[in-house]
């Protein structure tokens, strides 16, 4: 590893974990006012791009709660794709059907069901992704893992990616290396952000 790619990891740690800990500090009912707004914003994003197969997520009880959006979706046939962590490093995804949930390989909480394998999620029309943070560039900072840098950058024809996360992880700059991929849209609870024409 080089002086320069060693401290871009120095300085990506250390933000994680001021992210976290400003995450871990919004009391709950703070955190159910944003996450049905920022449902609300993704619903939209869908509906205005006439998205049938998207790629979601389960979230966590601190990031955006995208679960009242995966609700939605369920309820208005949309196919929600959920992503499944494997030890080699890329995703499986599952069809959600709102079955039982296990935690993942990282800890993190994850669909039981039917696996489709890698490829499955280049079939959507539209991938919802977290995000520690995302600057105005579009480039985001993840949790240290590259599940989805890995992702999107074996993906050769990728659809539009939004990031999902606070208002205050909107950030001027993060730290870049050379792997990381740039979304196209940024979804907040009070603001949705397209970056790329492919967003529009």
């Amino acid at each position: 590893m080089s002086a320069m790619t060693a401290g871009i990891d120095e300085r990506k740690q250390a933000l994680r974990a001021d992210l976290r800990e400003r995450r871990n500090a919004l009391g709950v009912s703070e955190r159910e006012r944003l996450g049905i707004h920022v449902s609300e914003r993704l619903q939209a994003f869908v509906l205005e791009r006439g998205a049938h197969r998207v790629s979601a997520y389960l979230s966590t009880p601190s990031e955006p709660n995208v679960r009242p959006f995966l609700e939605w979706a369920r309820a208005h046939d949309v196919t929600v794709l959920l992503p499944i962590t494997r030890e080699d490093g890329l995703l499986d995804w599952i069809v959600d059907e709102r079955g039982e949930e296990f935690i993942g390989v990282y800890g993190m909480p994850e669909p039981d069901g039917e696996l489709l394998g890698p490829m499955a999620v280049c079939d959507v029309d539209l991938m919802i992704i977290p995000a520690a943070a995302v600057d105005h560039d579009g480039y985001r900072l993840g949790w240290g893992r590259g599940y989805y840098d890995r992702t999107l950058g074996s993906m050769q024809h990728a659809p539009p990616v939004a990031a999902v996360v606070f208002d205050h992880e909107l950030l001027q700059a993060v730290p870049r290396d050379v792997h990381d991929q740039a979304v196209d849209a940024i979804i907040t609870p009070e603001r949705t952000i397209l970056l790329t024409e492919k967003a529009h």
